[in-house]
């Protein structure tokens, strides 16, 4: 495996970035959403798109037809496309640790890729899947509780909660990640040894949080007369030594090419294909893979994911926009903001480019918010009369899963009114309900919320990620800054207990004599 051999440009050294830069102070500055739909309705038919299972609508958005044309000539000058052919061509590509970035692999149907890897993905797959019966068909087993913590943990408990209406009847779910050990305590409240699943996600089976807690939870176990941690604990790592020390005899592995955050198609995944079975599973890497063609084939004026990732380019970087907020309209969704800062924030949080030079432009967003129609009686005052303005992605589903008469109405006709609310503004005269408009939202839709239609989303996102991180030159799939704050912490443990401060800062020293035991 090689590094690719694109040299690719400081996109903000080219010819499109500069034509971008007069464009916005000339015309994009000033943009109004109101006035371009008034003069041209056909602007939401060019201003939206159907890709596999999900509908975008940006005709809110504040961006013209000739900015558009300028992206997507920045996308060609910036080889966005060669960087993500060598992405699917398995080349080394997260050229900071010198690794293929593959996790389009773990959901290509068997027999569709000649990557070296694919059998190999197939096999731990079937055999994960084939244990996600075993345990469904166990009558026994009436809770499993995942413990590990990042991609660990988001990435699975976002879709077991997305997808709870298919989710097996008879069994509880759980998702332990904080170190803090009263999220661990109030799970083993409610569960009982004879009777708990415990799947232990750490690639490496070192991830201190992960095993901190496992540790408890296996001391739980035995003191409360559990004897057969063969049966009652299985590991989602690479490390089977370390899983065999710790009693483990059952382990799915998976590859140092599929980075944390990308890694729910994965046996990470597992908490998933337990809860709505392995047809389930299998239709959500459906999903993702038909976005994954997508991405791959689709020009790029016809392709949702480069088009949504040069809009957030358009508004990181010309607009100044510094944050974003999700608001997905289906409580099922609730953990979709949280799964959704960690896949950009983690990926995109950087300020230096790919070779480590520093970057003279801003990068990732902040991203935040909260399920409809709870935000809109706690930050959407924000949203719509704030001094910040917020691009906000309302994500809407057409079809419900309750027989409730109402409820599904008025919630759809509360994200289309926000939606509308936040661009036509209304003028009031006395001021306090003045409410200024043009504030820029993308409307996404999904037919239902089901497992293909959860992964095309989440593959649109994660490709969405790829290319604006690709146009501001980062590496995208690294996460160096996860790891400082870890390894200071070694440090200060011990120093809890003893209450050292030698050789620490005043301000540190002070909160250690505060908060430990022997200050």
């Amino acid at each position: 495996m090689t590094t690719p051999g694109i040299s690719r440009p400081h996109c903000d050294h080219t010819a499109a970035w500069a034509l971008l830069v007069a464009h916005y102070e000339r015309e994009g500055r000033a943009f109004d959403a109101r006035d371009a739909l008034a003069a041209d309705p056909g602007r939401v038919d060019v201003f939206s798109q159907q890709a596999p299972h999900v509908f975008a609508d940006f005709s809110k958005g504040l961006i013209d037809e000739h900015a558009r044309s300028l992206l997507l000539e920045l996308a060609r000058e910036c080889m966005l496309e060669k960087h993500r052919d060598a992405m699917f061509a398995g080349e080394a590509i997260n050229v900071t640790e010198q690794r293929a970035v593959k996790h389009w692999l773990l959901r290509s149907p068997k027999g569709a890729s000649s990557d070296p890897d694919a059998a190999l993905v197939h096999e731990t797959l079937d055999a994960m899947l084939d244990y996600a019966e075993r345990v469904r068909a166990d009558v026994a087993i009436t809770d499993v509780v995942n413990i590990g913590i990042g991609g660990s943990d988001l990435g699975p408990q976002m879709a077991v909660t997305a997808l709870g209406d298919d989710a097996i009847e008879g069994k509880r779910f759980h998702f332990v990640s904080n170190v803090d050990g009263h999220e661990l305590a109030a799970v083993l409240r409610q569960v009982k040894p004879q009777s708990t699943l415990f799947l232990v996600a750490s690639k490496t089976f070192t991830t201190i949080e992960t095993m901190t807690n496992a540790l408890s939870a296996k001391a739980w176990f035995e003191s409360n007369g559990g004897t057969d941690i063969a049966r009652h604990f299985a590991a989602l790592t690479t490390n089977v030594a370390a899983a065999k020390a710790f009693g483990i005899t059952t382990t799915f592995g998976f590859w140092d090419w599929v980075g944390g955050r990308y890694s729910v198609w994965s046996a990470i995944g597992l908490p998933i294909a337990i809860a709505i079975g392995a047809a389930g599973f299998r239709e959500m890497l459906a999903g993702a893979h038909a976005m994954d063609r997508h991405f791959a084939t689709e020009p790029l004026h016809a392709n949702l994911p480069v088009r949504l990732g040069l809009l957030d380019v358009w508004y990181r970087n010309f607009h100044g926009f510094a944050s974003r907020s999700i608001a997905p309209y289906h409580g099922a969704l609730r953990r979709l903001p949280a799964y959704m800062q960690q896949l950009e924030m983690e990926s995109n949080g950087k300020r230096v480019d790919a070779k480590g030079r520093a970057l003279s432009i801003a990068t990732s967003p902040v991203l935040w918010g909260e399920p409809g129609t709870n935000g809109q009686h706690a930050y959407f005052q924000m949203l719509h009369q704030g001094t910040d303005v917020v691009p906000v992605e309302f994500i809407a589903v057409k079809q419900a899963r309750h027989e409730l008469p109402g409820h599904h109405e008025q919630l759809l006709a509360n994200a289309i009114a926000q939606a509308q609310a936040l661009m036509q503004g209304k003028r009031d005269a006395g001021g306090h309900r003045d409410f200024t408009g043009n504030r820029p939202s993308t409307f996404f839709i999904l037919e239902r919320l089901d497992a293909a239609s959860l992964g095309a989303l989440i593959a649109l996102h994660e490709h969405r990620v790829f290319v604006s991180g690709s146009i501001w030159g980062i590496n995208s799939f690294d996460q160096w800054g996860v790891e400082l704050g870890k390894v200071l912490a070694k440090d200060i443990a011990p120093r809890l207990a003893s209450g050292d401060v030698a050789g620490l800062d005043a301000s540190t020293a002070g909160l250690l004599r505060r908060l430990s035991p022997a200050g």
